[in-house]
């Protein structure tokens, strides 16, 4: 079914969370250039169909707050570490993305960073997507104990995105078993969140599906390695898993 907003696809608005592997590509930690191009031009063919278009980026690729116990540091500050490992890739993709088009691109974080990137504001991130901007999100919801998972959705909710666009990294869906080590896993086209929280599916934060879940949250699942994905979907083509 058509969006009533866009003739041309099926969402206007979407949210796309990208992994700290995505920007790390094969070396899985660090930054990797050719990975980084590869995210701008995904990110870029789908501006480029007028879709308003936020991005959550992790920042697993320099540190990830559940490494607490191994560096012997309160979890609270460790998310604190991994909140600003976000920033640091969000501000390498808006500058990438800025060398490859003419589009305004904003960073806005959940902590206060002046010197690098506006404060997040709800009624401005909707301005800036009403015109056209490309806004990513950083440093989560500004709060330790909180995945980017859930910061995926809390600024979809607020920025009343159309769907979720999540991205995994050599998984094309969601499916009954990890696809990796159960020949016999079956993937799903479609499926709701309380299948997958009463299967245990792993495919985000619990605490993220609970909030889909109240908010109706479509998702929209998918293998980010495969050129133009993200362009199938918005013109309707039955590629991934759709979470309802």
């Amino acid at each position: 079914m058509q969006s009533r907003y866009n003739d041309m696809t099926i969402y206007k608005r979407i949210l796309i969370k990208l992994s700290g592997a995505a920007i790390a590509g094969k070396e899985h930690v660090g930054v990797s250039p050719e990975s980084v191009n590869y995210i701008t031009k995904e990110i870029l063919a789908v501006r480029d169909l007028g879709v308003q278009t936020a991005i959550v980026v992790g920042g697993g690729n320099f540190f990830r707050g559940n490494l607490s116990d191994v560096w012997g540091i309160e979890r609270a500050e460790a998310d604190m570490v991994g909140m600003v490992s976000t920033v640091i890739n969000c501000m390498l993709l808006c500058s990438a993305l800025k060398s490859q088009c003419n589009y305004d691109v904003r960073v806005m974080t959940a902590i206060p960073m002046p010197a690098v990137a506006e404060p997040f504001l709800r009624l401005k991130a909707l301005k800036h997507l009403d015109n056209g901007s490309i806004v990513i999100f950083a440093a989560g919801i500004g709060q330790p104990f909180f995945t980017t998972d859930y910061t995926c959705i809390q600024r979809a909710v607020e920025t009343r995105c159309d769907a979720v666009f999540v991205a995994k990294n050599g998984v094309d869906g969601v499916y009954s078993a990890d696809p990796n080590k159960e020949k016999d896993a079956v993937k799903f086209d479609s499926i709701s969140y309380q299948d997958v929280i009463a299967k245990g599916l792993k495919v985000m934060d619990p605490s993220a599906f609970i909030l889909a879940q109240e908010y109706s949250v479509k998702l929209n699942v998918f293998d980010f390695n495969e050129p133009g994905i993200m362009v199938k979907l918005l013109n309707g083509e039955n590629v991934g898993t759709v979470i309802r």
